[in-house]
């Protein structure tokens, strides 16, 4: 009898441990890594951040961010920039960055959806391939700002 009872604890124990176990590929353990900077969602005043070289967001451009949309890898956030009633500039503000595959993931797929965005002028954008969370996440935000900048209504 005591040997049952020393084997069933020893076999709970194990599963406990198992099922509780955080691989390396369950995305960021806490919603504020360090190195996630966000901002605050809707209009930003004083006019558009310092543009990345090569991007076209004008000084006269509308620059909103869009909200925190939580995905089940981390944080995504966008900010466009509209001027002269086009979307002239999108950066992402957050992506999932808990691990080396996030970042492997999002260094393909943040320019990819950039692009499309510059392409389509809209939210309806279709999703990178092998990035699916994060351009859905992507979406929502940019959507959320466009939305918060009466683009396209």
């Amino acid at each position: 009898m005591r040997r049952i009872t020393l084997w069933l604890m020893s076999t709970v124990a194990a599963v406990v441990l198992l099922f509780s176990y955080r691989t390396s590929t369950m995305g960021a353990t806490a919603p504020n890594a360090p190195g996630v900077v966000g901002a605050a969602p809707g209009m930003v005043p004083g006019g558009p951040a310092p543009a990345p070289s090569g991007s076209s967001a004008s000084s006269g451009a509308t620059v909103v961010n869009g909200t925190v949309s939580q995905t089940r890898w981390g944080p995504v956030q966008v900010r466009v920039s509209i001027s002269g009633g086009r979307i002239t500039d999108v950066v992402a503000l957050q992506v999932p960055s808990g691990n080396r595959r996030d970042r492997e993931i999002n260094s393909y797929a943040v320019p990819a959806l950039h692009d499309e965005v510059l392409r389509a002028q809209s939210a309806d954008i279709d999703s990178v391939s092998g990035a699916t969370v994060t351009s859905d996440g992507y979406r929502r935000s940019l959507q959320a700002a466009l939305d918060a900048a009466h683009f396209g209504s």
